[in-house]
């Protein structure tokens, strides 16, 4: 009997010790991807206006299709960024464009397509993610993931470091911190309102805000936004929003 009881105590203890294992960044990104996702994105044709254009992806599977749709008087030109590379057209002619222009081009569109619907997207084979810890914002428990990317698939601003704050009870994604080289480089932190759910796929608008100093650890930043230490430089809002589930 002694040793029937054991073995139970032994079954529970292992049980427990699994139930409460310590999740890693990639079950966190996972976890965050689900709760806003819920299983659409990879399947999904998006359309939203931002800053006075509009962007449309289309995904399915593997494959992917970022448009920027921008209309100028008689001209409608279509930027389409897909896993074939690069093309412009207007109205409906291909265009030959040079390949730096091409570039520029096509990192602005993914750049959008990127924020507008994070935290998909985290999970590309050039994201590299780790747990930094955690943290407490307005009351709120968060986990600390920071992400930078590989040199190969990175992009151009493979550089460019990531901290996202992701809620401890039900994966949303709170605020995010960047650092970025370009144009000078420089530091952002997001807040995440405007919480809304559409066919099933959740889209936030962001406050952007920057400190005064650059020789900052982002992880810091969400002690200073606490503090009101951080300037408000614009929002980040995505308009007109539609999915359609492929």
């Amino acid at each position: 009997m002694m040793r029937f009881f054991l073995v139970i105590a032994f079954g529970l203890l292992i049980s427990c010790n699994a139930f409460n294992k310590a999740l890693t960044a990639q079950d966190i990104i996972d976890k965050a991807i689900a709760a806003h996702c819920s299983g659409n994105c990879e399947k999904s044709t998006i359309t939203f206006t931002f800053r006075g254009k509009t962007y449309k992806s289309i995904k399915n599977g593997g494959t992917y299709e970022y448009e920027r749709i921008i209309t100028k008087g008689d001209k409608t030109i279509r930027d389409v960024l897909s896993n074939t590379g690069f093309e412009r057209y207007v109205n409906d002619s291909l265009q030959n464009i040079k390949k730096n222009i091409a570039v520029k081009i096509s990192n602005s569109v993914n750049s959008v397509h990127y924020f507008a619907q994070l935290p998909y997207g985290l999970n590309s084979p050039a994201v590299k993610k780790e747990l930094l810890g955690e943290a407490n914002i307005n009351g709120k428990p968060y986990y600390e993931i920071g992400v930078t990317f590989k040199k190969d698939g990175g992009g151009t601003d493979f550089e460019d470091k990531f901290v996202y704050w992701i809620n401890k009870n039900d994966f949303s994604l709170g605020y995010l911190a960047y650092s970025y080289a370009v144009n000078g480089g420089g530091i952002r932190f997001r807040e995440a309102y405007n919480k809304r759910i559409i066919n099933g796929i959740t889209f936030l608008d962001y406050n952007n805000y920057k400190p005064e100093m650059l020789d900052l650890d982002l992880k810091d930043l969400d002690k200073l936004f606490q503090e009101g230490k951080l300037e408000l430089l614009s929002k980040i809002e995505t308009e007109n929003v539609e999915v359609i589930l492929n």
